[in-house]
């Protein structure tokens, strides 16, 4: 499958952006449980679960608290669709960063 790739230049237009491509759940990481969660449903997945489709790193220009990536993410068994966003640099987690580097394993 061919990903077109879109140009965002805020973290803001990619959520936008995204969400107008379905990509509407909230996902959050439970990194003590390597799970990524969507609170509105009581989901929690699994790296096997779900696809990363996407992602989109922002670098901030003055600020290195403004360094983050959006990931596109979707789960085909559970028919859902969401991004997560995650502080890279300074203000990342080392947890949360263990979880995404598991995670592109599946790009």
């Amino acid at each position: 499958m061919v990903v077109k790739r879109h140009n965002y230049e805020t973290v803001s237009q990619a959520i936008n952006g995204l969400a107008s491509r379905g990509y509407t759940t909230d996902f959050k990481l439970e990194p003590e449980n390597d799970k990524l969660v969507d609170t509105a449903r009581s989901l929690q997945l699994s790296p096997e679960e779900f696809e990363i489709d996407e992602i989109y790193r922002f670098e901030g220009m003055t600020d290195p608290g403004d360094e983050m990536i959006v990931y596109a993410i979707s789960s085909h068994n559970h028919k859902i669709k969401g991004v997560l966003v995650n502080a890279f640099g300074t203000y990342s987690d080392s947890n949360t960063y263990n979880i995404v580097k598991r995670l592109h394993k599946h790009l």
